[in-house]
């Protein structure tokens, strides 16, 4: 049984396959154990350690396009961890991971807000002088 599924996270967006093997995580072709960062690495294994047992008797090969690589981590992880509980059918473990986390299994809609004319950014203007 091959389970697909995907994570967004600002505008980084993962894609992950997951097929059941030795416990083997790959991320854009590379394994998870010599990712860099090491914060990003941390961050995508959560979804793998509260999985326990079944982290081990699966491969995934995730990947990740856009953003900067906290966004791409914490889309990684969203899609490993749907794929997990789509591949278990098990709702202790969908339990679980909202329990730890619910950005788990329900992707970030949080955008960047649009630069406005009249000023810098999304919300600096320029000032104004009254004499």
């Amino acid at each position: 049984m091959i389970v697909l599924t995907t994570g967004k996270r600002k505008t980084a967006v993962a894609k992950a396959v997951l097929r059941p093997g030795k416990g083997r995580v790959r991320i854009n072709n590379i394994p998870i154990e010599i990712h860099k960062p090491e914060m990003a690495r941390l961050k995508i294994m959560e979804a793998l350690i509260i999985a326990k047992d079944l982290a081990k008797q699966v491969d995934v090969d995730v990947t990740v396009k856009g953003g900067g690589f906290m966004g791409q981590a914490e889309a990684a992880r969203t899609a490993i961890a749907k794929a997990l509980v789509e591949y278990s059918k098990d709702e202790e473990l969908k339990k679980a991971y909202l329990e730890y986390d619910r950005t788990l299994l329900v992707s970030d809609i949080r955008r960047k807000l649009p630069k406005l004319q009249g000023g810098r950014g999304a919300r600096k203007r320029g000032q104004t002088s009254y004499r």
